[in-house]
This record gives C-alpha cells, structure tokens and sequence, in this order.
C-alpha cells in the first residue's frame, strides 16, 4: 500500500527528498483530489442550487452528492444531517453559538479536557464570559491519558460533554464511548461533542458507536482542500439551532420586518459555499474508502512501533505522551534538550523534513506538560520508515549543532 499510496502524491515527486512529517496540521493531496477539483473548474463550474440551467444542476448534483458520501462515511442514513462549513473551528463555533447560546444556562456545566484544541476551548470560554456558563477541564496523566474516571465534578449539571477524539499533540486516541458511558452513568444527562479533526483520517468513525450528538472535522486533514469543513449533529437538534451565519440561500422568505430560515441543511450553508472544496472533499473520501481505512490504521501502526522504538535511542530527546502504540496514532510531540523547538524545526528543514514546532494551539496542554511549545512530527499513510530514519537522523544532527 505505502508505494502506491506515495506515488498518488505529487508533491513528493514534485520535490525530491521531501520528508513531510507534519500531517496533523494538514495532509497531502493525492492526483485524485487535483483533478476532481480542476475537473469542476474546468467543466462544471457554476453557482449551486440557483439557476435551472444544466450546469448549475450539475454541480448541484456532484455538491450533493458528496454530502450523501459524507453521511455514509461516517454512519448516518440523513445527508440532510450533514453541514458544510470551513472547517472544524466553524463547526465547533456553530455548535456554541447555535446550539449552546440558546440551551445552555448561567450554572450549566461544559466538559472539556486539557488536551483540547483552542478551536473547542475559546467558543466556549466566550459562552461563560457572556452566559456564566462554568467550563471545565478532565485531567491529562503523565501517560497522556484522560483521567476521567477520577474527574471531580457535580454531574447533575453537567449539559455539554465536548472532547477531542485524537489529541494533536500526544496522538492519543480516547475512548469516547466509555468516556460518554461513564458521564451518563454518573447522572449527566448531557450533550457530546466530538472533535474528530485527528481521527478520521485514520479511524473508522461511526457517530452510533461514538454515541454522540454532534461530530466535527475538517477535509484538508483527510487528504481534502482546504476551507472545507463538516458538522453533522442530529436531525431534532439541528432544528432547534439557530443559524451561526445570515443571508443568502439559508432564508424561506424575507420581508421588510422578518425573515424565516430555510429547511435543514441549508439553514446553515448561509451564502456561496466552497462548491469545488466539496467536491474534492467527496474525491478524498473516495481515496480513503478504496485504500481502506483499516489498512491505512494497519500500516501507520507499524510505523508507529517503529518510530517509538527510534526514539528510545535518542540521548537527550523527551517524548511526551504513551510510549507505547496502544490506543495511540503517529503523532510525536518532543524536547531536544533545552533546544527551543523552532531552532530544531530550522535545522530539520535544512535537511527537507517538516515537522511543527510551538504550542499546536494547545497552551493548556503545554502548560500541564511544563513547556512552553515542542517539537512534533505526524504520519500519514504516504510516510515510510525511511522517513523516521531521516528524522531520527536530523534530530542528532540537531543536537551535534548544540553540542548536547
């Protein structure tokens, strides 16, 4: 799989020796997704929705029925329960805004945990600031496991349970049916959110097992364009949201003193949506169901072991988060040293590997790790082990610089 898959990425060919370690931030995009969406520029580009003429209803067809391959990919029956936005950010603030601003009282408890992206920690720090909503936080161990079995908190109020199903920074993958299992079981009786921004471009997702209310990811971490995103939340709560953006396309009938929302999903999808974005979206999920998720999971296992087991002859490195391939996935957030994490991207990127460098939008979690940023490689299904070996490489470069 791992020769095939490299060879569908043009950016490898198209830069010789690229070691791109930095997929968690964004993924490449195979030849694929290329020509579906200059395919669309090319030969259906038209406003959706609108006109009655052929081409408008084509696009509005490929557009719709990417939102049909969206539906299944994730385990629903309801398309209509499938909103597109921009990106995982959008999806979490629509759900704050409309969903939380309306339901949620002064007293109301919102569960995050300290390994949350800014994305699902601001929105909701802004719902406390203007409704007195109280936010939360369940305890990271030093394995970068969520402690939530030990989490003190009156669950009697507890109305949102929002959480990350794959940490960005520690790769480690909750159990959120277990986590949600446990709430309920305690007396919740509180939404889920579930940011799957890390996890469905390597885990098969189904919101039944997940046993959640609400799932939100972006296309550009799945092989996707970017400024594409998804919501999908339940039919019944959906209509009791209020839409995040005004105007165009989400409105039944305007006045000069009123107007009333259209029906689901295109309350939502105020103005022009990104059409060509979809669609590629709809191409990458076409990529990722004939390579097979399971055998992407497979392989990136394999290169996770391995990875772990290079980094245990690093003198000086320290890896934060499971050092074992249990119940996580290839992301590696790591100290050289006292090295400032920027100085040892620099110096990787001297040798044509990428990796991130500074808090990964997770300054919570930096400041429960003690540090002010790391330094962090992710895999992907294009990634060999020849890349870890580069890596590993360029790391004792790094610290033959300093001289650690």
């Amino acid at each position: 799989m791992k020769d095939a898959s490299w060879n569908d990425f043009p950016i490898f060919k198209n830069n010789p020796g690229l070691v791109y370690l930095d997929s968690a931030a964004t993924s490449q995009k195979p030849q694929a997704v290329i020509n579906a969406v200059s395919n669309f520029c090319e030969t259906h580009n038209s406003n959706i929705h609108r006109g009655i003429y052929t081409l408008s209803h084509n696009a509005t067809d490929l557009f719709e029925k990417t939102r049909e391959k969206v539906a299944k990919f994730i385990g629903t029956k309801t398309a209509s329960e499938i909103i597109f936005t921009s990106g995982t950010t959008e999806s979490i603030n629509l759900v704050a805004r409309g969903y939380g601003n309306k339901h949620l009282e002064k007293g109301d408890i919102v569960v995050l945990s300290e390994m949350e992206h800014h994305s699902n920690i601001v929105p909701w720090l802004r719902l406390k600031e203007e409704k007195g909503i109280e936010v939360t936080f369940i305890p990271v161990d030093d394995e970068g496991i969520l402690d939530y079995k030990n989490f003190d908190v009156n669950y009697s109020k507890v109305k949102l349970l929002a959480i990350t199903h794959v940490s960005n920074v520690l790769g480690t993958i909750n159990p959120i049916s277990d986590i949600v299992n446990h709430f309920r079981k305690n007396g919740a009786v509180a939404k889920v959110l579930v940011d799957a921004a890390q996890s469905i471009p390597h885990l098969e997702i189904n919101v039944k097992d997940l046993d959640c209310d609400f799932l939100a990811f972006s296309s550009h971490k799945m092989l996707g364009p970017s400024g594409v995103g998804v919501l999908w939340t339940k039919k019944e709560i959906l209509e009791s949201m209020d839409p995040l953006i005004f105007g165009s396309h989400m409105i039944k009938k305007v006045t000069k003193d009123k107007a009333t929302w259209a029906d689901i999903p295109d309350k939502f999808e105020a103005g022009t949506r990104n059409i060509e974005g979809v669609i590629g979206l709809g191409a990458a999920i076409d990529y990722l169901q004939s390579t097979g998720l399971a055998n992407i999971l497979k392989y990136e296992q394999l290169l996770t072991e391995y990875a772990l087991d290079k980094f245990k002859t690093l003198k000086d490195v320290k890896l934060f988060g499971s050092k074992l391939s249990k119940n996580r996935l290839g992301v590696f957030s790591f100290a050289v040293g006292r090295i400032h994490p920027h100085d040892v991207s620099e110096i990787l990127n001297r040798e044509n590997i990428c990796i991130r460098s500074g808090h990964h939008c997770t300054q919570p979690l930096m400041s429960c790790l003690g540090v002010m940023g790391t330094a962090r490689a992710s895999l992907y299904l294009y990634n060999t082990k020849n890349d870890i070996d580069k890596l590993v490489d360029g790391i004792e470069l790094v610290e033959k610089t300093f001289k650690i």
